[in-house]
């Protein structure tokens, strides 16, 4: 059958190496979804594939075998996890209309970690009503803390759950707990001045340690929502790096601001020659500067006044 690949692509469906079979990419903001989903995918897989289901790296799911004949019909079954997931849909029926912007990933968050200063799939369901569907090659991750457990420095945005403890004085038993454990774990941000507690704001990574570890709640999280905001981290051939730090103590809004501005930016000056015309954001960072992103990264926001805004930035990496 004559498949116009590009097409195939833009609807979610991978070319295989085995000609006339696909596959199927299902999104999952945030990596959670409500388990009679599983049901439906269970069903395309048995029905239109080969029995198996792939879980993909950016916590989405890839359904293998679908000829490329039955497109319309996994579609139609895909619609129920697609409007159930609230994803920006522009035909019902149709399945996915873009496939450039990959699956939003994000840990477990403070529903389930007690480590989690945020709820991060909340967030990422925020960022995938923003920013999708969309044809640029954009990748997001959220971790609730600085333990990254999924590794968003590997991303061209990632995004850190923090918070800014908060200490009362008068619950303080003087028991060492929380210096002792920001020590060993963290930054050793805090001491002991007169019986109480002191931290630094400059070591202070707001990762919320001195939090879970005070047996008299002397210490608490802040009410008001934090992020680390790093950009540009990457694998790949030519040069794998780790994402730098952007923004210190962020907020949701700035950040989804950041993201949309990103794109106005990419449209202006991605390579349209590149191998596929997708050329990898970090790479026209690197082609055009920093303080040119930056220019067009921070139009008509207004920061948090606790927002630290990096200068400048030099990555690193490994050069091939």
């Amino acid at each position: 059958m004559d498949i116009n690949t590009k097409v195939l692509k833009k609807n979610a469906f991978r070319v295989t190496k085995e000609r006339g079979v696909t596959a199927s990419r299902i999104r999952i903001p945030g990596g959670h979804l409500d388990a009679k989903y599983l049901g439906l995918l269970q069903e395309i897989a048995e029905k239109f594939g080969n029995g198996t289901v792939h879980l993909t790296t950016r916590q989405g799911f890839e359904i293998p075998g679908i000829n490329m004949r039955n497109i319309d019909k996994v579609n139609k079954l895909l619609q129920p996890i697609i409007e159930g997931l609230k994803i920006n849909q522009e035909i019902p029926g149709k399945g996915y209309t873009a496939a450039g912007t990959r699956n939003i990933c994000a840990c477990i968050g403070n529903k389930v970690c007690p480590f989690a200063n945020c709820d991060t799939s909340e967030f990422a369901k925020k960022i995938e009503k923003a920013i999708f569907p969309n044809d640029l090659h954009f990748k997001v991750a959220l971790t609730g803390c600085p333990n990254d457990c999924l590794k968003v420095r590997m991303h061209d945005f990632g995004i850190m759950g923090m918070t800014e403890p908060r200490y009362e004085e008068y619950r303080c038993i003087s028991c060492g707990a929380c210096v002792s454990n920001c020590k060993k774990r963290a930054t050793g941000a805090l001491k002991f001045e007169n019986f109480k507690v002191v931290r630094d704001e400059e070591k202070c990574i707001g990762c919320g340690e001195c939090v879970g570890k005070c047996p008299t709640n002397a210490w608490t999280r802040s009410e008001k929502k934090y992020y680390r905001f790093v950009i540009m981290g990457r694998s790949g051939k030519k040069n794998p790096r780790l994402a730098e730090d952007f923004i210190i103590w962020a907020n949701e809004e700035t950040i989804l601001k950041v993201i949309l501005n990103t794109y106005d930016y990419v449209k202006e000056y991605i390579d349209i020659n590149a191998i596929g015309g997708k050329e990898h954001i970090g790479y026209i960072v690197d082609r055009t500067g920093f303080k040119e992103f930056k220019k067009w990264a921070l139009q008509d926001i207004t920061l948090d006044e606790k927002s630290i805004v990096k200068d400048n930035i030099y990555w690193s990496g490994i050069q091939y």
